[in-house]
């Protein structure tokens, strides 16, 4: 096969490279930010998309970011590609993060207060034994209420900061491609002058 690789990847360097990238996380950033500039779709729909993935990746509910993003992403009018590159903002390196701040959102909100019972190091318990229904009410409840404003909050950040970089991104590569297309008129028309 032309593009395959020569040594296979084993299921330790996937793993491997899910936490920590190849490249620095800089350049997967980059990576991804300039997919989503480079999306044909108003800068609308690209800012939207990419905003319904970023308050889906505060979602406690790990499994379905994509489809609460694709789901949002339909609602609000967003790009579908957009709002899958949009949940790359939860990753290994930021669910610890996103997790903490909204269960003690979440906790603030239904409780008014911080509620004294289980502890992190329960949750290890729980998930052990695998009794989920015990991990609703301590952990998954809160999440799921400190994830809306939160995800909210920031999705509306993401969004504004994503429509500004998309209209600058192709006003810029408007005004480039229009100066290109001078410098070969003028190139022409010189060489055209110079022939007669």
């Amino acid at each position: 096969m032309l593009f395959k690789r020569r040594k296979s990847v084993d299921l330790g360097e996937r793993v491997r490279m899910l936490v920590w990238p190849r490249r620095s996380f800089w350049r997967s950033a980059q990576y991804f930010a300039k997919r989503a500039l480079r999306l044909r779709a108003t800068p609308h729909a690209i800012a939207a998309g990419v905003a319904a993935g970023v308050f889906a990746s505060f979602t406690p509910f790990l499994g379905f970011h994509f489809v609460i993003a694709a789901a949002v992403a339909w609602v609000i009018g967003g790009n579908l590609v957009a709002s899958a590159i949009g949940t790359a903002v939860g990753n290994p390196l930021t669910f610890p993060f996103i997790w903490g701040a909204t269960l003690e959102l979440g906790k603030l909100i239904l409780y008014g207060r911080h509620p004294t019972g289980m502890g992190p190091r329960d949750i290890g318990h729980l998930l052990w034994h695998m009794e989920f229904s015990s991990l609703w009410q301590p952990f998954l409840k809160p999440m799921a209420v400190g994830s809306l404003p939160l995800g909210f909050a920031v999705g509306l950040a993401v969004y504004v900061l994503t429509r500004w970089g998309t209209v600058t991104f192709r006003e810029q590569r408007r005004r480039r491609l229009a100066e290109k297309a001078r410098r070969r008129a003028v190139a022409q028309s010189n060489a055209v002058a110079g022939e007669v």
